[in-house]
């Protein structure tokens, strides 16, 4: 085998390479077809095929400095497609209920959600190079880049039950004064909408947030709505906001959710999750030994967030800092500093106050402390297998925009339930 000849790492691990010859030899398209394709091509022979063979012949000539055939490529292919043994944390279903894509994939919250429930995932989007790092990581695949690109839609199978979309919300000219398929264009909820036009999926599950009831006075999820009803023709009930709190997470993170059903699946009613009973609190997800101090507020911080917050109070509003107690909820996780600011906590098992960052003054002595990326993903249900392989402050910013996995999961349930495939 010419596997044998690359040397130190396996050939599926140049996935993971960031090397910058090499990154200008082989497209990053190329090498999400590749992961892809060890994802799908034992149960989707023809997925990807073509793409993955190339990036293995590329692959291939840049390591052992040979001219390699498309036919010893795919010969090559195939024999780590039988014999992939890299670690991944979430791999696929062995046999799958339903298929689905996961566009504006994020670090794959929703896939999750959609996986747990047997869904096999064979397309996925996400232009941000971190996510897609910690997306490669607990996946598998190299998400596919930017989708406003015809090259990376053209990747898209024809073939798959259920779009899974988490867009961003924008708005909309309204140029033609009726909220139709003209009016959307520009916007990423077009190029949605354009997907589906085009593969016509049995179902979609599209995910916002709660602001988009209220965005431009309505005008854009009405838009949005007529779209998806009218123009694309799909059973589209009044979407719902979906409070995490009520699903088995400590954190109160409302999001809306919208759902639709092709015509031909004759459904025409659906009933959104009911909130469960189990509700828990901030304390069944806190790091169980003392974490580290660089997690800890300094006391210049604290004075600064405490002063913050006296002007605002000052002026009637209710901004500023917030200490999460332990039986409590959480507030939303989110972007930017507010995020971990109005949940922080007390922790007062930190044993060695020596600053291990450039901070300004000494560490507090209150117990004041950041939650951790972990404890973040807990807040939104990621299980702890989940692998974290970049920053904190990247780490943060996914997990903030990220979805709380476990009212997904509900949600999808109850969608898939509606259609017969769970």
């Amino acid at each position: 085998m010419l596997l044998d000849k690359i040397q130190p790492k396996r050939l599926f691990d140049l996935g993971f390479l960031h090397d910058k010859k090499l990154n200008g030899e082989i497209s990053s398209n190329l090498r999400a077809s590749f992961t892809h394709y060890l994802s799908v091509g034992s149960r989707n022979p023809t997925l990807y095929i073509d793409n993955a063979t190339t990036y293995v012949q590329k692959a291939i000539n840049y390591q052992v400095n040979d001219e390699v055939t498309l036919g010893v490529a795919e010969n090559e292919l195939q024999y780590l497609l039988f014999n992939d043994n890299r670690d991944i944390p979430f791999p696929p279903p062995t046999k799958a209920k339903f298929q689905f894509i996961d566009l504006f994939a994020g670090i794959g919250g929703i896939r999750m959600a959609f996986q747990n429930l047997g869904g096999e995932c064979i397309f996925s989007s996400e232009w941000d190079i971190f996510s897609q790092k910690t997306y490669e990581a607990n996946y598998g695949e190299l998400p596919f880049g930017d989708l406003t690109k015809e090259e990376t839609k053209d990747q898209i199978p024809n073939d798959f039950d259920v779009l899974c979309a988490g867009f961003p919300c924008q708005a909309f000219s309204i140029a033609g004064k009726r909220g139709g398929f003209d009016d959307i264009r520009g916007t990423m909820f077009f190029e949605v909408a354009n997907i589906i036009k085009k593969h016509q999926p049995k179902a979609f599950f599209l995910e916002n947030v709660k602001g988009l009831l209220s965005h431009d006075k309505g005008k854009t999820l009405a838009t949005i709505l007529n779209v998806l009803r009218n123009d694309l023709g799909y059973f589209v009930p009044q979407p719902e906001v979906i409070n995490a709190k009520f699903f088995g997470v400590p954190q109160n993170r409302e999001r809306i959710y919208i759902i639709g059903y092709r015509k031909d699946q004759n459904i025409q009613s659906f009933k959104y999750p009911k909130p469960l009973d189990n509700q828990i609190s901030v304390s069944d997800i806190l790091e169980k030994n003392e974490v580290s101090v660089k997690y800890y507020l300094s006391n210049r911080y604290l004075d600064t967030l405490i002063a913050h917050k006296e002007r605002h109070a000052n002026k009637g509003n209710g901004f500023g800092y917030e200490i999460i107690q332990n039986d409590g909820i959480a507030n939303a996780v989110v972007c930017g500093g507010m995020g971990r600011e109005r949940n922080l906590l007390i922790d007062n098992r930190l044993t060695n106050f020596t600053p291990v960052t450039n901070i300004v003054g000494s560490v507090n002595r209150k117990g004041i402390r950041k939650m951790t990326p972990r404890e973040w993903a807990r807040l939104q249900g990621f299980p702890d297998t989940f692998k974290i392989v970049v920053s904190d402050a990247q780490a943060y910013k996914q997990f903030g925009n990220s979805v709380a996995v476990p009212a997904v999961q509900a949600t999808a349930k109850a969608l898939l339930n509606n259609m017969d495939i769970n």
